[in-house]
């Protein structure tokens, strides 16, 4: 089974080879390997070249934002199972060998995907963050998140989809895992650490930079799951899932309560 890989880079160069490092020392030999940078001017260019041969496609043009790089990208995958790395996240060794046996193990599952461990600017852990068991009503409220570096994809389930929708510059995986879900996809969570995500002052999370455009999708989701705006009565509805998702998880709550929340998390020391 062949894992396609897509990491895009923009003058990411403080982080970009531990990016790509945790994906080409992986112990799954079939990766395929696909870089997108549209015009990083700060030596990240010459750190991919670092690697060329250990990568199977560089792609340098311009684009339209992330999500049409990413589609950029994944126009030039040929492996079974999708999934993609900012060049500021890592992945954890032995990440690839777990998720083929899942896939493997799980012949109907179109998406799987796992826990994430979170970390800052210098790579120091600074808490465990929980995916949730998919439930698109939970989604609808902002109570069910999937730790995109920790999530992979079938071939097939990405192939009924648009891509990446390239208008989306905050939420654009959000958007993808929604547009699966509509196509029928199965998602399938399981028990185990795939990934690190870094926040630090300059990344969407960390900063909370996006904040209004985040705001903006997800009031854009809840229209197209509920078919209706928000109203003053989703308030306790939305306590009720989010109260919901703590009892699930319990481990989740521990975190929150313990180490504090992760979005907007550097935003003091932008």
């Amino acid at each position: 089974m062949r894992i396609s890989i897509v990491t895009i880079s923009y003058n990411q160069a403080e982080f970009l080879e531990r990016a790509i490092r945790s994906v080409v020392e992986q112990d799954y030999e079939d990766i395929e390997y696909i870089v997108v940078d549209p015009g990083s001017t700060d030596g990240s260019r010459e750190i991919i070249e670092k690697y060329r041969d250990r990568i199977d496609k560089i792609i340098f043009e311009p684009d339209k934002g992330p999500a049409d790089g990413l589609n950029k990208g994944f126009s030039h995958a040929t492996g079974d199972v999708f999934g993609y790395l900012n060049s500021d996240d890592e992945y954890l060794p032995g990440s690839f060998s777990k998720i083929v046996k899942q896939f493997s193990e799980n012949p109907t599952a179109d998406v799987i995907y796992g826990h994430t461990i979170i970390i800052d600017k210098g790579g120091e852990v600074l808490r465990r963050s929980f995916s949730d068991t998919f439930n698109i009503k939970a989604f609808g409220y902002g109570a069910c998140q999937i730790m995109q570096a920790s999530a992979f994809f079938r071939k097939n389930i990405w192939k009924k989809t648009k891509g990446f929708n390239v208008k989306n510059y905050s939420n654009w995986d959000g958007e993808l895992w929604h547009d699966m879900f509509d196509k029928d996809g199965v998602f399938i969570l399981m028990n185990d650490f795939l990934s690190c995500y870094r926040v630090h002052p300059k990344s969407i999370t960390g900063s909370k930079i996006l904040d209004e455009k985040i705001r903006q999708y997800h009031r854009i989701r809840f229209r197209r799951i509920f078919n209706r705006d928000w109203k003053k009565s989703d308030d306790i509805f939305c306590l009720y899932w989010r109260i919901r998702r703590f009892l699930l998880s319990p481990a989740s709550f521990f975190e929150r309560v313990r180490f504090g929340p992760v979005y907007g998390r550097c935003k003091k020391t932008s």
